[in-house]
């Protein structure tokens, strides 16, 4: 489904890709691991064509996905902090591409299947007409969950979707992505250091390190591959050839 190819970046004198290769299979979830500054959001950032790389190529489908707006109707996305406009109630942010653009519905339709939506996320219809500032922290993911799934997309991106959340809700959080992805038949690719949402969302697992796909492969072989970065990073470990920044 997306195919990164020798994908590089960098700014100015840092280079942060060196030449990427990565195959997420159609329909699979795909996790990203890595320590902070290793280059996983600007990954995410480059298949979303936020930021151009400097060469390789990323491809969907096969294509190279030239016409931006009709992939961009094509994919979800959950991001790190919510994003949720405050000025908007809770059923206008997860209906926002339903309200606008190529995928505008008439307004009572929108409102319909956002309340599904969040019905979907555990969250009852009258959280619908509240404002974002008055939901929990937990409550403002679930909402950008139901956004990111309601134009019933093809391929969902999740940025680090437990950040800031209590393990109790994490673990609410990451059993809802891997049951969403599952039931859309979805392809998946999520960037995370949190190893517990690794176990529970993965099919499959890529540790970025030093601008390369270091390891990847199936999340059952995760444990046994032998790999001495992937080792000291999945287990925490102070020492090994990953060297803590101090």
């Amino acid at each position: 489904m997306i195919e990164f190819n020798g994908v590089t970046k960098s700014f100015g004198p840092k280079h942060v890709l060196r030449g990427v290769d990565l195959t997420i299979p159609r329909g699979t979830s795909m996790v990203v691991i890595g320590g902070s500054g290793t280059g996983k959001s600007v990954l995410l950032k480059c298949v979303l064509g936020l930021i151009k790389p400097d060469g390789g190529s990323i491809t969907v489908e096969g294509g190279e996905g030239h016409d931006r707006d009709a992939f961009l109707a094509r994919f979800g996305m959950l991001f790190q902090g919510g994003a949720l406009f405050d000025s908007l109630p809770v059923w206008q942010n997860v209906a926002f591409r339903l309200l606008r653009g190529a995928l505008a519905r008439p307004r009572d339709e929108a409102k319909a299947i956002a309340v599904e939506k969040l019905r979907r996320v555990g969250l009852s219809p009258d959280v619908a007409d509240l404002f974002p500032a008055e939901l929990s922290g937990g409550m403002q993911k679930r909402v950008g969950l139901a956004r990111a799934i309601c134009a019933e997309p093809e391929i969902i991106f999740f940025d680090e979707p437990t950040t800031g959340l209590d393990p109790i809700m994490a673990g609410v959080i990451n059993e809802l992505v891997r049951e969403i992805v599952t039931e859309m038949g979805a392809t998946a690719m999520t960037i995370t250091h949190d190893m517990t949402s690794v176990r529970a969302i993965a099919d499959n697992v890529a540790m970025l390190h030093d601008g390369k796909i270091r390891w990847t492969g199936p999340v059952s072989e995760m444990d046994a591959s032998g790999d001495p970065y992937l080792d000291q990073f999945i287990h925490g470990r102070a020492e090994g050839p990953i060297a803590a920044v101090r």
